[in-house]
């Protein structure tokens, strides 16, 4: 038997030597829109069928040529030879441009993006489930493969939801149709070759291999060893609703220059949604809930803040500046006062060329750091403020030894919108059995300290914690008219289902030194 040593190819488009002499960061600090024009390109070769390339999932793929050699990524994920050619491309040539790309999407990268997929997601606009799909799987895949290499592809409108939001606003989401999303999860996975390696470090939202722990660790590291004395604590209005097509795929083009696969994105773009059988056009934003809008949100802040930021940060600030960006909230930390009134301004002059702007009510600059306390008592005023991030309040404070310390507790609001959900949900599940509630009650407490249970925040978890018992006691209290129970009978059925908190993080600047110098085992 001989081994099947065909790898795909890479195709690429070179760019002029004099432009790649020029500084990049600097081109893009002063971006125009002539800068992002999409130049001609000549069409890949059709060659017959593509070569499939295995990715490995829980599915085993049917084809001989699944068995080809696959490589792992920094993140643990396998892909084939032919992504990690792309990679390893986009790694070393900033500069070039992809001419090849739609050929990746192979029969077993839909069979993996299918795999991937959540099994109990809402359908879209099709009604399709994940289980209706599975029901002969391999058709609908070799169907979907040919539509999308012929052209015959149409991709169909998002079905808009509402999810309420911790402030009483509810969020919109654009569900997709099962296709769709099987589709847009194995583009995903060929555009993430590319674009992970020009993403800059302090980008950590939404992104493989990156968590909301990673950006939390990193922005408490930058607090500690950074002379950081101001916090701009930004957000931006309406982001996903606000995404210019336009510039958009000016963005795409600077890599990509394959038509097929932006003519692809295209139709996700402009597919509009459907609204209680109403559909409606979209000419601006990416719908929140697609699986496509992470990547193509981060590569719009790529070009539209991190390129500009890092460059801001090079040539204009006179000290110490600091930036952690997780999807469209980020903060920004300062030496100087006058650096953090000057970005602020030069940041908002950005986002208005691209259609966007601050949120007035979300976006705040806070004297903030190891001297924020004297400060404020030579100033007659009380303790520093405090900003939150990623669900954690963050204020100053002094450990043991009297060093200063950035200390984080679960936002209040936050935990009260959790607390009101499970009670709502306790009430509905009144007349359960108790180990069915109480299976339920302790999953769901173990999500939530998994992410809450950070060092210093064990007095919020015990209040969490405590909340839920008052509020199980009330419900078990009203199943019967019989004589109700005292918190003494309940209590072992409590410490039964109901865990207690204890941390389960470590200190940040600890796991984010061990992160960055490659002693972590999960790195």
């Amino acid at each position: 038997m001989h081994e099947n040593r065909e790898t795909s190819k890479v195709s690429v488009q070179p760019t002029d030597r004099s432009a790649k002499a020029q500084s990049r960061n600097a081109d893009v600090y002063a971006m125009e829109e002539s800068d992002c024009r999409v130049v001609p390109v000549k069409q890949p070769n059709k060659e017959g069928r593509p070569t499939a390339e295995a990715v490995e999932g829980r599915r085993q793929p049917k084809e001989n040529d699944a068995q080809s050699n696959i490589q792992p990524t920094q993140s643990g994920q396998r892909v084939s030879q032919g992504l990690s050619g792309v990679r390893r491309v986009a790694r070393e040539r900033k500069q070039e441009r992809f001419t090849a790309l739609l050929h990746h999407v192979t029969l077993n990268l839909l069979r993996e993006s299918f795999d991937a997929l959540k099994k109990n997601a809402a359908p879209g606009v099709d009604g399709v489930t994940w289980l209706d799909y599975e029901a002969g799987l391999e058709d609908r895949l070799a169907d979907l493969h040919s539509r999308v290499h012929r052209g015959a592809y149409r991709a169909q409108p998002s079905r808009r939801v509402y999810i309420p939001k911790a402030d009483g606003r509810q969020r919109p989401l654009g569900i997709a149709a099962l296709e769709d999303k099987i589709v847009q999860q194995a583009v995903v996975t060929v555009l993430n070759e590319i674009y992970e390696a020009d993403f800059r470090g302090f980008s950590y939202g939404l992104r493989p291999g990156r968590n909301a722990h990673m950006a939390l660790d990193a922005l408490n590291a930058g607090l500690q060893k950074k002379r950081v004395n101001w916090i701009l604590d930004a957000d931006i209005k309406g982001f996903f609703d606000h995404v210019s097509h336009e510039w958009l795929m000016k963005f795409l083009g600077h890599r990509i220059a394959d038509d097929r696969m932006l003519r692809l994105i295209q139709k996700w773009l402009t597919a509009g949604v459907s609204e209680e059988g109403e559909w409606s056009e979209t000419t601006v934003g990416t719908p929140q809930g697609a699986v496509v809008s992470p990547l193509l949100a981060n590569l719009y802040l790529h070009y539209v803040f991190d390129l500009w930021a890092e460059v801001w940060r090079e040539k204009v600030a006179q000290a110490d500046m600091i930036i952690v960006r997780y999807a469209d909230d980020l903060v920004a930390g300062f030496q100087h006062q006058a650096d953090a009134e000057r970005f602020l301004r030069d940041f908002q002059e950005r986002l208005a060329k691209f259609g966007l702007e601050v949120h007035p009510e979300k976006t705040r600059l806070i004297a903030f750091g190891r001297f924020a306390a004297s400060d404020c008592r030579k100033r007659g005023q009380g303790k520093p403020e405090t900003f939150a991030f990623l669900g954690f309040t963050h204020y100053c404070g002094r450990n043991s030894k009297g060093h200063f310390v950035v200390w984080r507790r679960t936002v209040s609001k936050r935990m009260r919108a959790k607390l009101h959900a499970i009670k709502q949900e306790l009430r509905r599940k009144m007349h359960e059995p108790v180990a069915q509630v109480g299976a339920w009650l302790k999953r769901v407490v173990d999500g939530y300290f998994r992410y809450h249970a950070v060092p210093g925040n064990l007095s919020m978890l015990s209040r969490f914690r405590e909340r839920i018992c008052r509020y199980w006691r009330h419900v078990l209290r009203r199943r019967s008219q019989r004589r109700k129970p005292d918190w003494e009978q309940l209590r072992p059925i409590f410490d039964r289902w109901i865990p207690r908190p204890r941390t389960l993080h470590p200190y940040p600047d600890v796991r984010f030194d061990a992160r960055i110098q490659g002693r972590s085992r999960m790195r």
